[in-house]
């Protein structure tokens, strides 16, 4: 399995530098800021980042659950709303919200949401953020 790296580089200090980051394939790449982190403004953020990993990691293996169990999607769409909060003076990602809704012909919603309740415990970016809360709603729609 292959190894896949992204760099990042910050100048200055916290509160008035400036970072950016990329990808080693150069798909990926931005700016980020202390505003971005702890603001919301129009740059990236490491919480950005990771919701996308989590989004596409969930979205591709609930896919293959449903295609291993004879329900090839049609189509898989997971958001992932990273929350950073204050926790004991220190800003720490706390939760992460994933909400995924599918177009899969020939089955119900119940076994939808159990399928969905295995990605989240099984993609890899799961496991690797087992420190944070991660909460699912999943519904079949079409």
């Amino acid at each position: 399995m292959p190894t896949h790296s992204a760099q990042a580089t910050w100048n200055g200090n916290l509160q008035d530098g400036k970072g950016t980051f990329e990808g080693s394939t150069g798909a990926i790449s931005g700016a980020y800021s202390f505003k971005s982190r702890f603001e919301g403004n129009d740059d990236t953020s490491p919480e950005e980042l990771i919701g996308a990993a989590h989004a596409g990691c969930f979205s591709m293996a609930l896919s293959n659950i449903l295609a291993e169990a004879g329900h090839t999607p049609e189509d898989v769409t997971t958001d992932a709303n990273v929350t950073l909060e204050m926790v004991d003076g220190d800003p720490t990602i706390t939760t992460i919200h994933l909400t995924t809704k599918g177009v899969v012909p020939g089955i119900d919603n119940d076994t939808f949401v159990q399928h969905a309740q295995a990605a989240k415990e099984g993609c890899p970016v799961s496991k690797a953020l087992a420190g944070v809360t991660i909460k699912l709603d999943a519904e079949l729609v079409g």
